[in-house]
């Protein structure tokens, strides 16, 4: 439980960091691949205990790790595009509403035990997710013409779950889960510096100090959000499914309420009944694992 608990916590420092961004002016894809590569240098410098780099191509799981990679960098351009066209919480929806994929994966593929308290939990994590994702009165708003980002967004995103655990559960030693976590960020941020490199041939590429330093904040949080999420998927007592709903609706919880107190967000009657059905939803998933 203690690794789920810190994977939420890398992942509610996330979040404080891209609000940070907004406020800063950072340019948030030159961060992104800089976090990339200072979430590798963790891994590889922190969190292995054997560093052979002849041998990475040759382990079982680096075909997955690079597919992955590319998973990353790929879902936050699609997450880019999206806010772009239909607004930031189009996007929290999409992203957060993909737990239902790896979800049914565990329990459908892995047959992992299910029940009524798991069921009610597992959907009251869902209404729970959309309802605090919404920031506006209106709800969400997608033209038609729109619709395919937000889906491969969460497609995308629910993919990256579901092959985490495949991969931990089916090649990956826990000697080597800092060498695997480190492999899918190193490709991620290659992936990356060829869009940089081809966007400063087009002009249009202009690196600053604070995209840096917002790159590092990023990256450290980053890459333990992973690995305490692989190290949780390992525990012993709670199945994929019941990590993966309560590692999501924790994270949207506290996110908001760190919303409120650090960024005084305002939420709305149906934010609250969110938080309140995602509280509802972790002692019912958590529980049912008991």
């Amino acid at each position: 439980m203690i690794y789920l608990l810190l994977s939420v916590l890398s992942s509610t420092i996330i979040f404080v960091v891209f609000r940070l961004y907004k406020k800063f002016g950072v340019n948030t894809l030159q961060a992104i691949v800089i976090n990339y590569f200072v979430a590798c240098t963790v891994g590889f410098f922190g969190f292995i205990e054997r560093l052979e780099f002849s041998q990475v191509p040759g382990e079982k799981w680096f075909p997955g790790a690079l597919m992955l990679g590319f998973m990353f960098i790929a879902v936050f351009n699609l997450a880019a595009i999206t806010t772009q066209k239909s607004g930031l919480s189009v996007v929290a929806v999409a992203t957060k509403m993909s737990v239902a994929i790896p979800v049914l994966c565990g329990i459908f593929l892995y047959n992992e035990r299910t029940g009524p308290l798991k069921i009610t939990g597992i959907l009251l994590a869902m209404a729970a997710v959309y309802l605090t994702s919404i920031k506006t009165k209106e709800g969400l708003s997608i033209k038609s013409k729109n619709l395919i980002f937000p889906l491969l967004v969460f497609l995308g995103s629910g993919i990256i779950d579901t092959s985490l655990k495949y991969l931990e559960t089916t090649y990956v030693a826990e000697a080597d889960v800092g060498l695997f976590s480190s492999t899918i960020f190193a490709t991620a941020g290659i992936i990356g510096i060829i869009i940089l490199i081809v966007q400063g041939f087009m002009g249009t590429l202009k690196v600053s100090i604070k995209n840096i330093l917002g790159g590092i904040a990023l990256g450290i949080p980053n890459y333990f959000s992973i690995y305490f999420l692989v190290m949780a998927l390992r525990s012993k007592g709670f199945d994929s499914s019941t990590i993966f709903t309560m590692n999501h609706v924790a994270i949207v919880t506290v996110s908001t309420l760190v919303g409120i107190l650090i960024f005084r967000e305002k939420l709305l009657p149906k934010n609250w009944i969110g938080l309140a059905l995602a509280v509802l939803s972790i002692i019912l998933v958590a529980n049912s694992a008991i």
